[in-house]
């Protein structure tokens, strides 16, 4: 019997706002940021994900540097890893950063983060710049307390790409509304929970497992302050769902008391 995969630790973060109705007003209704991933992009191609990817080895070098972030206080090395990776893919594949100003403690206002982004990310996303000399350069510390954890998958065992992922909940920055990066990503909305999980059913979307799952659940609460007041009392249950063959394709099994809206689910061919 073949080994299974190694999982790579990786993270993704819903970006949550409260949804605006047709008269400007808020509505009842939370909005999360995300996007289609590219056709040619080997996993999940063409899927609507939130923002995330690998911890890679230049989120590793900044956990080591204490001055580059704030609100780490209590993390373990890996945590604070997590987090970072996410706040790095989040800004590289969306704009929006998570970070708040070295010298005041401000957060980086709309009008900042554009500025940022517009001088590096193409760079940071050729890998011309890293991340932290980004940091370094702006004088600023990413915003580690600003991530609520929210979920933790790890991709089943015998499937040929496999990651060990956090989920998180942040509040979106005022103002920074995101676009995505149009390599990786080719599309990016601002949608409600409820109508990117009737986009799945329907099939305007394509939406991976976990992603359905988490909006599902995400759904349930009226507004952003609710979410993460929710998120915050949760206790987080790791999910690797058990895959079996049945005669109308595959079947996955996860935890009950991860507190999802199930525990076996039908999913046909996963690919």
């Amino acid at each position: 019997m073949a080994e299974a995969a190694a999982s790579r630790p990786a993270s993704t973060i819903l970006l949550l706002r409260d949804g605006a109705g047709v008269d400007g007003k808020s509505r009842d209704e939370i909005e999360v940021f995300m996007m289609v991933r590219h056709h040619q992009i080997e996993f999940n191609s063409g899927a609507l994900v939130f923002p995330g990817g690998s911890v890679d080895a230049g989120d590793k070098e900044i956990v080591a540097r204490a001055d580059l972030y704030s609100g780490g206080e209590g993390l373990s090395e890996a945590d604070r890893g997590f987090r970072i990776a996410a706040i790095r893919e989040t800004f590289e594949e969306s704009g929006i950063l998570l970070a708040r100003s070295k010298d005041s403690g401000a957060p980086v206002d709309a009008k900042r983060a554009g500025e940022i982004a517009d001088a590096h990310r193409v760079a940071l996303n050729e890998h011309n710049i890293s991340f932290l000399k980004i940091l370094e350069d702006n004088g600023l510390q990413l915003a580690l307390d600003t991530l609520v954890p929210y979920a933790h998958w790890i991709t089943p065992e015998g499937m040929p790409k496999r990651f060990d992922t956090w989920f998180f909940l942040a509040a979106a920055p005022p103002d920074q509304l995101g676009a995505h990066d149009g390599r990786e990503s080719t599309d990016s909305i601002w949608v409600s929970p409820r109508e990117a999980v009737e986009g799945g059913e329907s099939g305007r979307f394509k939406l991976p497992f976990p992603t359905t799952r988490n909006l599902i659940r995400l759904a349930k609460q009226p507004n952003v302050g609710a979410a993460l007041e929710h998120a915050r009392g949760m206790s987080i249950v790791t999910v690797m769902p058990v895959m079996t063959k049945t005669e109308t394709g595959r079947q996955l099994r996860i935890p009950r008391e991860a507190g999802y809206d199930g525990e076996v689910f039908e999913v046909g061919a996963l690919g």
